[in-house]
C-alpha cells in the first residue's frame, strides 16, 4: 500500500508542478473522511539547504536523498533540462526502480528517468514542448506525446503543469481506490479524472514546406477541407504524376494527402468547437468530414476525446449542446 511517499527537487526546479504533488501527497486528509491516509511526505535534494527555484525563490529543505530509500513512491520534480542532475539522483531512482517502488516524473522530470535508464524500452510522456527533444536525445524510450500520463509498470510520467495532478490522482486509485482518489480530487475541487490527452492543448501550425508549390497547394487545400480531394486532382494542380506527387507530398509534410487532410479539418474542427455555436452536425460539415460520425471518429483517434468534451473543455458553459 501507498504509505510513503518522496519528492526530489534540484536547483532549478519548477514550483507548481513540485506543488500538485504537495497537494495530493502532503495535506493530511485522515480527518476529512474518505478513507484517505495520511501520508508520510518528505521533500529531498542531493544538498540539503536552499535549494533555488525556477522562479528565482529559494526554498529550505533539509532532507537529503537518503529519504529516498524506503519511500513507497520517488517523484522527480521538473528542472532545467540543460543542467546537469547530479549521479546522486540517477542513483536514488534507480534504486527505487530496482526495489518495486513507484517512480513518477511530472514534466521535464522525465528527462532525469531517461538519463538514470529507467525509461529504455518504456513509453512514457513530457510536456508536448518537450517530446521530440525527449525522443531524440534517448532513442531507446517510446515517447507519446498525445496523452495526460502513461503507466509503465512501475514508472508513471506525465506531462506538463496540471498533467502532475492527474498522474498523481491516477496512481491513488491504483493503489488505494477510486473513493479515496475522488476524496482526494473533490478537497481539491479537480475533476479525478479528465477525459483525452495533452494532444487537445497542442498548438498544431500549419507546417511550411521545401517547395513554394506544394506549399501553395497546402494552403489551397485548408481553404478547401469541406471538399473532396483525390490525389490525381491535388497532383494536377502541381503538374506531377500521382506516383510522384504521393512521394513528394510524404516527403516534404511526412504523412499522406488524406491522413494531412483529416489531421487539418480536426484542426478546423477544434477551431469551430471553440469559437462558434454551431451544432456537431454543422462543425462536421463544416470541417469536412460531412457526418458526425467520422467527426467522432477522427477526434477520438487524433485528439483522445469527443467533440462535446472537448466544446466543454475549452467553452465551457458559453457552448451549447452539441
Amino acid at each position: 500500500m501507498l504509505k510513503s511517499v518522496a519528492v526530489i527537487v534540484v536547483p532549478n526546479f519548477s514550483i507548481f508542478e513540485f506543488a500538485t504533488a504537495c497537494e495530493v501527497f502532503g495535506i493530511d486528509r485522515s480527518e476529512r473522511g474518505g478513507n484517505v491516509p495520511a501520508f508520510d511526505f518528505r521533500v529531498c535534494t542531493p544538498g540539503p539547504g536552499d535549494v533555488r527555484l525556477k522562479s528565482g525563490l529559494s526554498m529550505n529543505v533539509p532532507l537529503g536523498l537518503e529519504a529516498t530509500a524506503d519511500a513507497d513512491l520517488v517523484i522527480m520534480t521538473p528542472y532545467g533540462r540543460d543542467n546537469d542532475v547530479p549521479e546522486s539522483v540517477m542513483e536514488a531512482l534507480r534504486a527505487a526502480d530496482a526495489r518495486g517502488a513507484w517512480v513518477m516524473s511530472i514534466c521535464s522530470g522525465a528527462f532525469a528517468l531517461a538519463r538514470a535508464g529507467l525509461l529504455n524500452g518504456r513509453r512514457c510522456t513530457t510536456h508536448w514542448h518537450y517530446s521530440h527533444e525527449l525522443a531524440s536525445r534517448y532513442p531507446d524510450v517510446q515517447v507519446d506525446e498525445n496523452v495526460l500520463y502513461v503507466q509503465d509498470g512501475n514508472i508513471i510520467t506525465s506531462a506538463g503543469t496540471a498533467s502532475g495532478i492527474d498522474a498523481c490522482l491516477h496512481l491513488v486509485r491504483v493503489e488505494l481506490g477510486a473513493n479515496v482518489a475522488a476524496t482526494i480530487a473533490r478537497d481539491m475541487v479537480v475533476p479525478p479524472h479528465r477525459d483525452g490527452g495533452q494532444a487537445q492543448f497542442i498548438d498544431r501550425p500549419m507546417p511550411t514546406c521545401g517547395s513554394a508549390p506544394m506549399e501553395a497547394l497546402l494552403r489551397w487545400m485548408v481553404q478547401n477541407l469541406d471538399r473532396e480531394h483525390t490525389v490525381n486532382e491535388l497532383a494536377a494542380r502541381v503538374h506531377m504524376s500521382a506516383r510522384t506527387f504521393a512521394r513528394r507530398f510524404r516527403s516534404e509534410t511526412g504523412a499522406t494527402p488524406a491522413a494531412w487532410l483529416n489531421s487539418q479539418r480536426v484542426l478546423r474542427a477544434q477551431e469551430l468547437l471553440e469559437s462558434t455555436d454551431l451544432n456537431i452536425d454543422e462543425v462536421a460539415r463544416e470541417a469536412g468530414f460531412g457526418h458526425p460520425v467520422l467527426l467522432r471518429h477522427h477526434f477520438a483517434k487524433v485528439l483522445d476525446t469527443s467533440p462535446q468534451s472537448y466544446r466543454r473543455a475549452f467553452r465551457g458553459q458559453l457552448a451549447t449542446a452539441g
